[in-house]
């Protein structure tokens, strides 16, 4: 999914296989074909693969050929089957007519080996005998110069110097859980609080069917009886009232039969 980036001087990543025989023994024919696959991809996407053995020939064919710069160390042959594999290993790089490539690679002491890469046409160079560079080295610590130095020079310069604290898997599930507990805690709480409502009502409704009491019966009756008392007088002087008024203050005889 890497973007394409043509023939870059230097690969922006790279994989290497050390003892690659490991991954090629007994591999099914599928990982082979699409191990086949990355290799002739992913050159052109600006990734390097290298897979380090101890001869070609502990890599299948069709992926060798894929591989455009070759190193090759020193082989021993001691035996028919080795030297086999010397001539082989010899037949995979383009041959050098100054050099004697089967003898060489035998002839190799340390730090030496047999050198055959790409030009800047992507053609294989002829093979040639070459001495290794050993790797620049110091002991010790490096200097804050040179550690700044190192890091503004990065292929990642500008990347990783922010920190970023994202938001875990764990951090995003602990956080459903707790609103899925308080929302469970909620509906518990509303449902608490209807049932002791309900409860409430029907005690309210049960206390309202209730008799009265003695002293309630007393006591109600005797408001009843007053208020009837009290509201036959008040009716029979305003009907007195209004009917003298009508005729003319009559006797008192008249007024008390009406």
């Amino acid at each position: 999914m890497l973007p394409e980036a043509g023939d870059l001087e230097k690969p922006k990543l790279v994989f290497i296989f050390d003892e690659a025989h490991l991954l090629f023994d007994d591999a099914p024919k599928a990982l082979v074909d699409k191990i086949e696959q990355v290799v002739r991809l992913i050159r052109s996407k600006g990734v390097g693969v290298y897979f380090v053995t101890q001869s070609p020939a502990d890599i299948p064919d069709k992926v060798l050929a894929q591989l455009g710069n070759r190193v090759q160390h020193a082989l021993r042959a001691y035996t028919p089957k080795e030297q086999e594999a010397v001539k082989v290993a010899a037949k995979s790089f383009r041959e050098n007519p100054a050099l004697d490539t089967v003898k060489t690679i035998t002839e190799l002491g340390v730090g030496e080996a047999l050198i055959s890469c790409l030009d800047e046409k992507g053609i294989p160079t002829m093979v040639d005998r070459a001495f290794i560079v050993p790797p620049l080295s110091q002991i010790g610590p490096i200097t804050p110069e040179q550690r700044a130095q190192l890091l503004a020079s990065s292929l990642v310069a500008g990347v990783y110097e922010q920190a970023i604290d994202r938001e875990s898997a764990f951090e995003i599930l602990s956080k459903r859980a707790e609103e899925r507990t308080a929302q469970a805690a909620e509906a518990k709480a509303a449902e608490e609080a209807e049932k002791e409502a309900a409860k409430e009502a029907k005690a309210e409704r049960a206390a309202a069917r209730a008799p009265d009491s003695l002293v309630e019966s007393i006591t109600k009756s005797a408001a009843r009886s007053a208020s009837s008392t009290i509201g036959r007088q008040i009716g029979n002087s305003i009907v007195r009232g209004v009917l003298g008024s009508i005729f003319g203050g009559g006797s008192k005889s008249k007024s008390s039969w009406f």
